[in-house]
């Protein structure tokens, strides 16, 4: 662990290091503050400066030590942070969208989270009337490199998923595509070559991770990497080309271990892991996507450990929902290669039942990066339920399995935890991290709109340096200039049962304008809502239409969400690609291929992410790559241009 900065370590903790001093950076990373000794807001400085180290090449701690040791803190502490639930961003030059978004992976460490997975396609298999025994299944090696899309002309980094850096230097530098592929195969990894690594990079570089982002840095090319490049020994692997098993689920899982050890193991890369996936293109729409990953596909890791701890506490701590969560605390004990002080006992309900409390004896699991879990309850202990909230003192009641802070209005942690959930599901603002929004709530502030009132020397009043408050209230100044979803902006008030992915169904069938009169009967009718959810979410809209509306009343510059029709007895004449397989591909001319997409769906079609025999048009824009083609004739698939294609709706 270093004792000094690099210039470019130094330059990124200059910029990022929030509230976090230098001193504080180094007894941390040096081992002197462990991570749940840490607060709420030197955690989170330190987790999002760490991974920005990290994805910029220049990482100060290890993987296992950021994941295991204070990712999962925060997890312990805030289980639905914001934080978690986001692609982690790199801490590169100015951002650009991207041709199509890039998710992480959902991990499983486990067979039985296989399971609950295989259960779920084999449900979209009934329903969408396939046969599930039929399904082909693809496993392929779960590459360890540094994420990015090539659309045939330009190279991005994977950014936040929807934005990333254009990094096209790296090819113009004599970056290939690995197995003699031809540009435009959409994402993939930037590798290096094991072998070639470690005989003549280690001595220079700590890792590949160094290398990967050496070579796509502006700053002129280390010798060793150019000549890394010139050798072919670092490649960009695209996904659609990784060497691969295919087969129907009752194969896989009958042999899963000898074909997961020989597909993990195929390449000369770096891997951790494999990646699982169901081939077919109408279950992989059906199943869909989280704002995180895609849910026809999971990583397969392993790492699971227990170990049996006596327990010294259990400590209370409030959401931003107002749920009290109980945290049991235990002397320093390591577990899965992290030293670790505590754990999540989920609700009170599960203290009270099972006995948890000081003195209890307890056997806890770790699974890879799934966060420290009660496994069994040996010897109990004395319960402790607490009376009353311990962030403002104010009442609780038993919701269900939870103890609930009903003082929401004046509640220190309530309020400060959904001031931030606001700043960070906005995602176009920068410096409404902890520490900041305490200070604020401190000199008296307690709404959003009262934060967006408030001067330079408002700010500096509650503690900020004149060239902080400055950049601020810059800050918000730009977040109402800049373009944001119409849902996501709904999401960002954090209503219970309204994240990001509900907020998009509702104004995909309901403007913004009639959000907050639906009535239940209209919720229930929409795919994925019930009685139930719907009863929920007009008490949650009822709750946030003042502040709703004073806020977008500031002029935040909102993108509508195309609307499509539920009913097809609404929609008039059916679409020409109405029931439709589309599959979208190369550069378009005519508009952005998101945009195309989401017109696609209105117009009734279905859109896939790549060609297969259920495909009934490929789209092709300019640069389209030869793969995609060749698959789009091997299965009869209508190939036609963009031209063509935006002749045949009109």
């Amino acid at each position: 662990m270093p004792s000094s900065l690099s210039p470019e370590q130094q330059e990124i903790v200059d910029t990022h290091a929030g509230d976090l001093t230098l001193a504080s950076f180094f007894a941390i990373v040096e081992g002197e503050r462990q991570a749940e000794d840490l607060s709420d807001n030197d955690l989170l400085d330190f987790l999002q400066l760490a991974n920005l180290l990290y994805r910029s090449g220049e990482p100060v701690i290890s993987d296992d030590e950021y994941d295991f040791s204070f990712l999962n803190e925060l997890r312990r502490r805030y289980p639905a942070h914001p934080f978690l639930g986001t692609v982690e961003p790199e801490a590169v030059a100015k951002t650009v969208e991207l041709p199509e978004r890039m998710l992480s992976t959902d991990k499983a460490y486990n067979f039985s989270t296989i399971q609950r997975w295989i259960n779920r396609i084999e449900k979209a298999a009934h329903e969408s009337q396939k046969i599930f025994s039929e399904l082909q299944f693809r496993v392929t090696p779960k590459l360890d490199g540094f994420a990015a899309f090539d659309d045939g002309t330009r190279l991005y980094t994977r950014g936040d998923g929807r934005r990333g850096t254009d990094i096209t230097r790296a090819m113009e530098r004599g970056l290939q595509v690995a197995e003699g592929g031809l540009r435009g195969l959409g994402p993939g990894e930037i590798v290096v070559n094991r072998e070639w690594f470690t005989r003549k990079l280690a001595g220079t570089f700590e890792n590949s991770r160094n290398v990967q982002a050496a070579l796509i840095k502006e700053k002129e090319l280390d010798p060793l990497v150019e000549e890394t490049l010139c050798e072919g020994k670092a490649v960009f692997y695209p996904f659609s080309l990784l060497p691969d098993w295919r087969g129907p689920w009752a194969e896989l899982s009958a042999d899963f271990t000898a074909i997961v050890e020989r597909i993990w193991h195929l390449l000369e890369y770096n891997t951790d892991g494999v990646v699982l996936e169901i081939l077919d293109e109408e279950i992989k729409e059906r199943m869909g996507d989280t704002r995180h990953h895609h849910r026809w596909q999971i990583a397969w890791k392993q790492n699971t450990e227990t170990v049996e701890v006596r327990l010294l506490a259990v400590v209370p701590q409030t959401s931003r929902s107002g749920r009290v969560n109980p945290v049991v605390e235990f002397p320093p004990t390591r577990l899965s290669g992290a030293l670790i002080r505590r754990a999540t006992a989920h609700h009170y309900a599960m203290v009270r039942d099972l006995k948890i409390g000081p003195g209890a004896l307890i056997r806890l699991s770790r699974s890879g990066e799934v966060i420290p879990k009660i496994e069994e309850v040996l010897e109990p202990g004395e319960v402790q339920i607490p009376k009353s909230c311990p962030s403002c003192n104010g009442k609780l009641i038993w919701e269900g399995d939870w103890l609930l802070c009903t003082n929401q209005l004046h509640c220190p942690a309530q309020i400060v935890n959904s001031m931030e959930h606001f700043f960070k599901t906005l995602g176009n603002i920068d410096g409404f991290g902890p520490s900041a929004l305490h200070k604020i709530y401190n000199g008296g502030v307690r709404t959003l709109g009262e934060i967006y009132a408030l001067s330079e020397g408002g700010f500096q009043k509650f503690g900020f340096g004149p060239k902080q408050a400055e950049n601020i209230v810059a800050q918000l100044q730009r977040s109402l200039r800049e373009p944001i979803e119409d849902w996501r902006f709904l999401a960002a008030f954090g209503v219970r049962r309204m994240g990001a992915g509900n907020c998009e169904k509702l104004f995909a069938v309901c403007p913004l304008e009639d959000i907050f009169s639906l009535k239940i009967e209209q919720i229930k009718e929409i795919k994925g809502f019930s009685e139930k959810i719907g009863e929920e979410l007009v008490d949650g809209l009822a709750s946030i239409h003042r502040e709703f509306d004073q806020l977008r009343a500031l002029g935040f510059t909102l993108i509508s969400t195309p609307l499509t029709v539920e009913n097809e007895a609404e929609q008039g004449p059916a679409s020409p690609i109405s029931g439709k397989v589309i599959v979208f591909t190369g550069s378009m001319v005519q508009g952005k291929r998101d945009d195309m997409k989401k017109q696609a769906k209105a117009l009734g079609a279905r859109v896939g992410s790549s060609v297969s025999g259920s495909t009934d048009f490929l789209v092709c824009g300019e640069k389209v790559g030869a793969a995609k083609l060749s698959r789009a004739e091997q299965s009869g698939v209508q190939i036609i241009s963009e031209a063509e294609y935006l002749a045949m709706i009109g």
